[in-house]
């Protein structure tokens, strides 16, 4: 909104200092500092009234070292992340840009069935949330909505360079694609529609049974993949502002012409807004973790990891790379495997020996190393280096092909 009204001022009155408004980086800048001090400051004025009413996390006895000096704590702690990114979003960014309109349909949705979940465990004293079927119901409502609006929306383009050159310079031009970009590949487009390439001739009018499908899995997936990782103090919000930034460099460098045609990445138009919100989105995980690290003042809840899964995958979907989502959520996949790998053995292992056996001491894998003896912070701390190494390892697949 500010951008609008400084865009008239400084067009009409010539304001000194409105056209820095113009400027996507000062934008971006300001949204942050503005996300970190509203988690900061109103932070603490939210998790004191949160304990207030006595919306305190109620801890299961797992047997882990310090487990129950945590019973109590503030949970639904993820409003503290969607306000502070919202606020400084609604302010900065253009809301009538697509992708800003859909990163907030995300951030609210998603919210919305987590704040759901935090209030039954929490109000209504069932351990187990909403129902499971609910959870799902509403991430691939989530995944319908946002899957549709990219492939349909006339302003969701890619910017594609055609074969001939005019007068001999570059010239560029808006296409609908489903196209996304594999990483660490030469030649590294790759089109949803080649599954349905041997149809034959018009096979682009159904390839939407092929996206929108994909994008549903991906919105799934990410999101119970960050809200199994919110274990221990500090894990989920510090590995997500990590992916976050990542995803932030990717909206910036696909967003710009200049930065994409040097690194031969696909241009999107428009995409650059993204990073706006992805400022401001990263600025209140930041401030979060200033509760929220050992020992944590407060917890995310559902209400926040599923929220910030989501906002991951549909960045991901946004900049046409969430094929390298596997590497740069590798902590996420670590987490969700273990769970896999655990329940899957443990179920064989009592069909075919009549007992039950494990592979970790327990999952998700933070808890196994827990088991093992080491410290929270520590744990934490590890988590987040590797996270940071894979997150580095994915920015340089920009050239490394």
């Amino acid at each position: 909104m500010l951008y609008y009204l400084f865009n008239f001022l400084g067009r009409e009155y010539d304001l000194i200092g409105a056209r820095l408004f113009q400027y996507l980086t000062f934008r971006s800048g300001v949204a942050f500092i503005l996300a970190l001090l509203l988690s900061t400051i109103f932070g603490k004025r939210i998790i004191n009234y949160l304990r207030k009413l006595q919306i305190g996390e109620t801890i299961r006895d797992l047997g882990l070292q310090g487990q129950n000096e945590k019973a109590g704590t503030p949970t639904m702690g993820g409003i503290i992340i969607i306000l502070a990114t919202l606020i400084p979003v609604l302010l900065m960014s253009k809301v009538d840009n697509i992708y800003i309109i859909i990163l907030l349909i995300t951030t609210v949705w998603m919210g919305t069935i987590g704040f759901l979940d935090d209030y039954i465990k929490v109000f209504k004293k069932d351990k187990e949330g909403l129902k499971g079927r609910f959870k799902v119901i509403g991430q691939v409502g989530l995944g319908l909505i946002v899957g549709a609006m990219f492939y349909f929306h006339p302003d969701i383009t890619i910017k594609e360079t055609p074969n001939a050159l005019i007068d001999g310079t570059i010239s560029r031009f808006d296409v609908k694609s489903t196209a996304t970009t594999i990483p660490f590949f030469k030649n590294n487009e790759f089109d949803y529609g080649f599954f349905l390439s041997w149809i034959g001739e018009g096979y682009q009018d159904y390839v939407w049974v092929i996206f929108i499908p994909a994008v549903v899995f991906i919105i799934t997936a990410v999101s119970n993949g960050a809200n199994l990782t919110d274990g221990i103090d500090g894990l989920a919000a510090g590995s997500s502002a990590i992916i976050v930034l990542t995803l932030g460099i990717f909206a910036f460098v696909s967003g710009n012409f200049i930065f994409s045609n040097y690194l031969d990445i696909m241009f999107i138009p428009n995409a650059g807004e993204m990073t706006v919100f992805i400022s401001a989105f990263a600025g209140a995980l930041i401030g979060f973790l200033w509760y929220n690290t050992f020992p944590a003042q407060v917890f995310m809840g559902d209400t926040g990891s599923l929220t910030i899964g989501a906002i991951i995958a549909v960045l991901a979907i946004a900049v046409r790379k969430e094929l390298i989502l596997p590497v740069l959520c590798g902590i996420f996949v670590m987490e969700n495997l273990s769970v896999i790998i655990q329940t899957s053995y443990f179920k064989y292992t009592r069909k075919k020996y009549g007992e039950g056996r494990r592979i970790f001491l327990m999952a998700p894998l933070h808890h196994h190393y827990q088991k093992k003896g080491y410290q929270e912070s520590k744990i934490v701390t590890r988590f987040w280096i590797v996270g940071i190494l894979l997150a580095i390892f994915c920015v340089i697949s920009l050239k490394l092909r």
